[in-house]
């Protein structure tokens, strides 16, 4: 697709743009990813937002090593690796890195660049659960998050550059949102691979080009759908889809499946809901990013999360699940227990929980592991 060449092409130059932007006075805000931080704020104080969802590398997770515990997860160790090493030129130009502190994980990062680093860090916390109580922490906590950047970038963010970003982001999300219910269809006309990059991609490009694009897209995949190919709906989730860790996503569709949908907690843009731009627009962004936010793992109650899963495999006509996760997510390999019984209850079809260390050496097991888990699914009849 044209489209796609132009998003390529978009990419490879961002880096230079944004440095330019940098010098001539232009905030950029890094941020770790996991969908509980409005970059509409970002956008009304005049900053720009960039997301820091690289992933994949087994030499960042060795790094890591010299700066915190091996049992960290193993994408909030390549976050610290990337820093530390300074290959990527993404992690040492960002003025601001904002953390929302989830779990000890991420806010292993957050200390990282505290001690190790000059960045400036701003953390505020994020609930596990979704009463009125913590509804308020979490505005509070954006709150703070507003006054920080308004002092940071010596820009007032109002109403009306708050509501300019929002309508931005809006339109963002409706067409990642549209583009993939498009793979509702048989066969789907956008392979997982290409969309997931369209995805990642969401986190770096400029906003206005990128919805340029995924217009083009969204217009280009409707008049003239892809063939694609035939074989097993998979349904993609677990803990961290990171930009770079392809090899689950290619492994799958070389082996004659296809990944119809994902749902992914950090490195995935959860692109379902938008901001209902009514009454206090700060509440609003309270009440997408936190109270209408589809749940990770540790979210109370944890059902919440899995009765999601099971009506996206529904929707999307699924023949099985691929739980990938990283090592040492507890919360996600404890759900993962539960949530493969109650798969099996309620649609009957088979799950293969997939773990990662992104160690170059786990391919071959793993291409095995989903190649026999594909043809287990087509020989019990599915597509």
């Amino acid at each position: 697709m044209e489209a796609m060449k132009r998003l390529t092409d978009h990419l490879a130059t961002r880096l230079t743009e944004l440095t330019r932007l940098r010098k001539n006075g232009a905030k950029l805000i890094g941020y770790a990813p996991g969908g509980y931080m409005p970059e509409e704020l970002v956008y009304a104080s005049g900053a720009v937002p960039v997301g820091l969802i690289r992933g994949g590398d087994p030499e960042p997770v060795a790094e890591s090593a010299a700066y915190v515990p091996r049992f960290i997860d193993t994408f909030c160790r390549s976050q610290i690796g990337y820093r530390m090493m300074g290959g990527d030129p993404l992690y040492e130009i960002i003025d601001l890195l904002v953390v929302p502190v989830t779990d000890h994980n991420i806010k292993t990062i957050a200390d990282c660049f505290n001690f190790f680093t000059n960045t400036n860090v701003f953390r505020f916390g994020v609930p596990h659960q979704k009463d009125e109580h913590a509804f308020g922490y979490y505005l509070a906590g954006l709150h703070a998050f507003k006054d920080k950047l308004e002092e940071f970038t010596g820009n007032k963010i109002d109403d009306g550059r708050l509501k300019e970003a929002i309508a931005l982001c809006n339109k963002m999300r409706e067409l990642l949102k549209e583009i993939s219910l498009l793979r509702k269809s048989e066969p789907p006309p956008i392979t997982g691979y290409d969309f997931v990059k369209l995805n990642h991609a969401s986190f770096i490009a400029d906003k206005r080009i990128f919805i340029d694009i995924l217009e083009s897209i969204h217009n280009e995949l409707r008049r003239k759908p892809s063939p694609g190919q035939k074989g097993p709906r998979i349904l993609l989730t677990g803990s961290t889809l990171a930009m770079g860790d392809y090899k689950v996503l290619e492994t799958t569709e070389n082996v004659g499946a296809r990944i119809v949908v994902e749902e992914f907690a950090e490195g995935m843009r959860h692109y379902w809901q938008n901001v209902h731009v009514n009454g206090d627009l700060m509440q609003a962004l309270a009440d997408r990013y936190f109270r209408r936010r589809e749940p990770p793992a540790w979210f109370r109650p944890s059902r919440e999360r899995l009765d999601y899963l099971i009506q996206l495999a529904r929707d999307f006509k699924v023949d099985g699940i691929i739980w990938y996760q990283l090592m040492y997510r507890s919360s996600y390999d404890i759900q993962a227990f539960y949530f493969e019984k109650m798969l099996r209850k309620e649609l009957d079809i088979p799950m293969l929980k997939l773990e990662s260390d992104y160690d170059v050496s786990e391919r071959g097991p793993l291409r095995t592991r989903i190649e026999t888990f594909v043809e287990i699914i087509k020989a019990k009849g599915g597509r």
